[in-house]
């Protein structure tokens, strides 16, 4: 297996074949590149679902069910938005394990918000946890370690 991505991918699914368990992402700043790395492991489609890429505010509410009043109270960028489209995508794809993504990438501040902000969640059938992190970089350096972020939170999960 070529990046790290696809060996933390690889070591989730793993980790999910144990549990007998299925995974589904919900994407904004990572723009499918969670379910990609997911789906770039042999044998995925035994555990991934899918993934629904939610870049715009209104498909967070529309597609994943997250609060409005949440959204429009204090933005997409949010630690509490993350749990909501975790928990979403659980609901929407039919997935024991909901993935989420959601932050500033870059390269300009969004919603009083620096570049680099980031806040991911995993929700499973027993538990959510959000980790709300402040990254560096490029944007796509921002985008990729966000993804392996997010996966490492899974397996800390599973």
């Amino acid at each position: 297996m070529g990046s790290p991505l696809t060996g933390t991918a690889a070591e989730v699914l793993r980790a999910l074949e144990v549990r007998g368990w299925s995974i589904a992402a919900a994407e904004s700043l990572t723009g499918g590149r969670v379910t990609a790395a997911l789906v770039d492991v042999p044998g995925a489609s035994a555990r991934v679902r899918g993934g629904i890429v939610a870049y715009a505010t209104d498909l967070k509410s529309s597609a994943l069910g997250v609060e409005t009043d949440l959204l429009a109270a204090r933005g997409a960028v949010d630690p509490t938005v993350a749990e909501q489209m975790a928990q979403g995508v659980r609901r929407v794809l039919r997935s024991d394990v909901g993935l989420a993504t959601t932050g500033v990438a870059g390269p300009d501040p969004q919603d009083g918000h620096p570049v680099g902000t980031v806040h991911i969640a995993v929700a499973t059938p027993e538990t959510a946890i959000v980790s709300t992190l402040a990254l560096s970089g490029t944007r796509d350096q921002i985008r990729t370690q966000t993804v392996q972020r997010v996966l490492e939170l899974a397996l800390t999960l599973l």
